[in-house]
């Protein structure tokens, strides 16, 4: 660590998300942690660049990966958590190898004492404990590469069987927003303003715009973004709606980003649950 410390440092503020976040959605339902919305957060990392790191130790001209391995250790029959990033990812200059979370030295759950952060893409990139780099001309060659964080390369019948040949690794987050607030089955009262906020995140996109609907999807209407920005966070989106007749409502939000893209209606189901980021919804039951 006193070596890592010798380099010049760094801040990113990045939304990890887990691959799963969502899966409990999946329908047919698939195997792995039933995952709701909160499989996702955002925090200020400081450390130093990856990109200076490797260029110290001398990267051959053949290099083409970077494989890490974490200080865990699995447990029974499980396989070490080995993974590993393209060189074109890990020599950018925002991928920064982090000792401190929010302006304190990062807590043990989060990966200390250092822990690789890969901004933009999905959190199983970003390994935890981080103990060996390895530079390689071909990718990590284990479970976790060859198994899992992988998803058909093309749209497949829910609750098709894939032929592992046809699975791709994916990376970069897909445009999503989820509500915070009010929580599903709130009440509320005719005439009295509710205010509909949430989170819109993109990956390593922009997120451009947010749109809530209170009438089932009929219509839509923009959300306020707020101020606070940074380049691979979440957006904080608000609307306030202001019920005018009494019954069971179902609010939802859609967020577009800087590639054009916009949560779909329908997930693209996956035999692992990853990357759910369809239309969120809530139900508000308005009272007279």
């Amino acid at each position: 660590m006193k070596d890592i410390h010798g380099f010049r440092e760094t801040s990113q503020t990045v939304t990890l998300e887990c691959s799963g976040n969502g899966r409990v959605y999946s329908d047919p339902p698939v195997p792995g942690l039933q995952w709701e919305k909160g499989a996702v957060g955002t925090a200020r990392w400081t450390g130093v660049s990856l990109r200076d790191v490797l260029s110290r130790a001398g990267v051959k001209p053949t290099a083409r990966h970077i494989i890490m391995n974490g200080a865990d250790s699995p447990p029974g029959s499980v396989p070490d958590f080995v993974r590993s990033i393209p060189i074109e990812k890990a020599t950018h200059a925002d991928t920064i190898l982090a000792y401190q979370m929010n302006s304190a030295d990062i807590p043990v759950e989060h990966g200390f004492p250092l822990r690789l952060i890969v901004p933009g893409w999905e959190a199983a990139s970003s390994t935890k404990w981080i103990v060996c780099i390895r530079v390689s001309e071909t990718e990590a060659d284990g479970y976790f590469m060859r198994n899992a964080y992988r998803i058909p390369n093309r749209p497949v019948a829910p609750g098709t069987a894939v032929d592992a040949k046809d699975m791709i690794p994916y990376t970069a987050l897909d445009v999503k927003s989820i509500f915070t607030s009010p929580l599903e089955g709130a009440t509320a009262r005719i005439g009295s303003p509710i205010e509909l906020r949430g989170f819109a995140w993109a990956g390593e996109a922009d997120i451009t715009r947010v749109e809530v609907s209170t009438d089932f999807g009929r219509t839509w209407s923009a959300a306020a973004l707020d101020a606070d920005k940074a380049k691979y966070a979440w957006r904080r989106f608000r609307h306030v709606w202001k019920p005018a007749e009494p019954g069971s409502f179902v609010v939802m939000s859609r967020a577009t980003d800087s590639q054009s893209r916009t949560q779909p209606i329908a997930a693209k189901w996956n035999p692992a649950g990853y990357l759910y980021n369809v239309i969120d919804k809530v139900r508000i039951n308005v009272q007279a």
